[in-house]
């Protein structure tokens, strides 16, 4: 199906229609509705009824689907304390490992859980396995080409992805080796990441468009209008995982510069791209009328947002509007019971989404948003 069709079929209700004027909400109205959330996600965690359409992987802890919301718990612990035990909890029954996969981002962004575990009262243990694990790394470094070959025709994988040749990536796997570097003090994971990261932007960034490509397989493909595709997700691991690379980067450090512009010239694509209603997009470029909201990639792009104007380096002016549209649409798409909907599932491009679709990384986005909105909330609230 091509995407302008899937869009015209796809139509949000107008239940969904955006409010006249973006509001910064108080910040305690953001702390509620962010709980009310990660409520729901925790306490559906095994009731895989909730997604129907999910990849039986989604039931692996430590696999990136439940990962991206156990990091994104982590923020919200560090605003509210009794998110801290399922953690915890969480850390201690699967003993601190990382995923099966040896060299594959997706099985490394557990390991943010776990650092954040160690400065919470768990200390080195809960680090030592992802020590043995990015030691191995280091020491078996892949050298493999970025080129997303699949391994049989029609197959979404390719031995590529021992390295960081898809653009989701660059979320899993960089900020942990970022993080662990800072508490070990050892420098050569922080320096893999530098020179994997310009590796993989050299090759997936379209400089003219300021935009990442999912992997190789698209820097050819057009939708039905003739248009490039950039998927919104993926872009949005991007952002989220320069976010969290800039976190942990000192100002002083001399790589900082290169993510920091990085950042903002995507930032300055992607404010053009939101639509009337507060969400981006599927496929980014995708200006027709009525196509459907996806959250996952809005919840991203509102973290990446709130979070660049509350740390001063995005202009407020021209992107708290857009973080507040990006919230508030994100609201609408929350279920009576507290679910996160029209998330887009597993894929690597823009497909159909509905209501009633959700996934753990949709709430571990919203999270995200939720966290630095609310920050961003508190200060405007209580000037210094």
């Amino acid at each position: 199906m091509s995407l302008s069709l899937f869009s015209m079929m796809m139509t949000a209700p107008a239940a969904l229609a955006a409010p006249a004027e973006p509001v910064v909400p108080q910040p305690a109205a953001i702390l509620a509705d962010t709980r009310r959330v990660a409520d729901w996600q925790l306490a559906n965690r095994t009731n895989w009824a909730t997604m129907p359409a999910a990849r039986k992987s989604v039931q692996e802890v430590r696999d990136w689907q439940q990962a991206t919301f156990w990091v994104a718990l982590t923020e919200l612990a560090n605003r509210d304390r009794r998110y801290a035990k399922p953690l915890l909890d969480l850390g201690r029954a699967e003993q601190w490992r990382m995923g099966y996969l040896p060299f594959h981002a997706d099985d490394q962004l557990i390991g943010q859980a776990w650092l954040w575990a160690a400065r919470n009262g768990e200390g080195k243990k809960a680090i030592a396995p992802m020590r043995a694990y990015f030691d191995h790394v280091l020491a078996n470094r892949p050298t493999i080409g970025l080129e997303f070959i699949p391994v049989a025709p029609g197959k979404g994988t390719s031995t590529c992805t021992d390295r960081w040749c898809w653009c989701d990536a660059l979320f899993m796997a960089p900020p942990t080796m970022l993080r662990l570097a800072k508490a070990t003090s050892d420098k050569r994971y922080a320096d893999f990441v530098h020179e994997e990261w310009k590796a993989t932007t050299d090759y997936l960034f379209d400089p003219s468009e300021k935009l990442y490509f999912r992997d190789s397989r698209f820097f050819d493909m057009r939708d039905a209008k003739g248009r490039k595709l950039f998927w919104s997700r993926g872009n949005g691991w991007v952002m989220g995982g320069l976010v969290r690379v800039l976190q942990v980067l000192g100002k002083s450090d001399p790589q900082r510069p290169y993510y920091e512009k990085l950042f903002k010239d995507i930032a300055a694509k992607i404010v053009t791209l939101q639509k009337a209603d507060g969400y981006w997009p599927a496929s980014l470029l995708d200006n027709d009328p009525g196509t459907p909201p996806e959250t996952s990639g809005t919840a991203f792009f509102t973290y990446a947002f709130a979070w660049g104007v509350d740390n001063g380096l995005l202009d407020r002016a021209t992107y708290q509007p857009a973080a507040v549209r990006g919230w508030a649409a994100l609201g609408r798409a929350v279920q009576p019971d507290g679910m996160l909907g029209w998330v887009q599932q597993v894929g690597d491009r823009p497909d159909s989404v509905s209501a009633k679709e959700t996934q753990f990384y949709g709430s571990g986005a919203y999270l995200l948003a939720g966290t630095a909105m609310y920050d961003l909330a508190k200060k405007r609230a209580n000037p210094r």
